[in-house]
C-alpha cells in the first residue's frame, strides 16, 4: 500500500494540489480513505482539511458502486473477456461476506469501518450490492463505516505514524 500512495503522490505531485492527490487516493479502490489520509500526514495536510478531502473522495464512489455494480457485472459475464475477471472479483468479495450477510447493517458498518487490508467502501459496497441489500440500507451503512475508519485512520496518520515519522 505505502508503495502505491508513494506512486500517486509522486505522479501527481506539481500536477495538481496536494488536497486534490489525497482526493483522488482516497477514491482508489485498495487505498481509500485509509491511503488518503496516510498520504495527507506525510504531505503535511492540515487534518481537518485532509478529512474532508478523503472521505468526500471515498464516498464518491459509493452510490455507483451499490446501485450499478451488479448490471454492470451481469452484462460483462456476457463476454468471454471479462467473464473470469467478474467471477474472480465476485469470488474474492463474496469470500468475506460473512460478517455482512449474517448482521447486515452492523456488519457492513465494522467491515468498512474497521481499516485492515481487503476490506473498506468499495468492497462493503460490492458485497453488499451482491448480496442485494438494499441501497437504503446499505448507504447509510456504508457511511457510517467511513466515518469509523476515518477516526481510528486519523489517530493512526496523525499520531502514531505521524510521531514516528517526524
Amino acid at each position: 500500500m505505502d508503495n502505491l500512495i508513494t506512486w500517486f503522490m509522486e505522479v501527481l505531485q506539481g500536477r495538481v494540489s496536494k488536497e486534490m492527490i489525497v482526493f483522488v487516493i482516497s477514491m482508489v479502490p485498495i487505498l481509500e480513505l485509509r491511503g488518503g489520509l496516510l498520504a495527507a500526514s506525510f504531505l503535511n495536510i492540515d487534518i481537518v482539511r485532509a478529512i474532508w478531502f478523503c472521505v468526500i473522495g471515498n464516498i464518491i464512489p459509493v452510490p455507483f458502486i451499490l446501485l450499478l455494480i451488479t448490471p454492470v457485472f451481469n452484462w460483462l459475464k456476457h463476454t468471454r473477456t471479462f467473464r473470469p475477471m467478474v467471477e474472480k472479483l465476485e469470488n474474492r468479495a463474496m469470500g468475506k461476506s460473512d460478517q455482512i450477510e449474517k448482521y447486515e447493517f452492523w456488519g457492513l458498518v465494522l467491515f468498512v469501518g474497521i481499516p485492515l487490508p481487503g476490506t473498506g467502501a468499495w468492497t462493503g459496497s460490492l458485497i453488499a450490492s451482491l448480496l442485494g441489500v438494499k441501497f437504503k440500507k446499505a448507504f447509510p451503512a456504508v457511511l457510517l463505516g467511513i466515518v469509523i475508519a476515518t477516526i481510528i485512520m486519523s489517530i493512526l496518520s496523525y499520531g502514531l505514524l505521524g510521531a514516528l515519522i517526524r
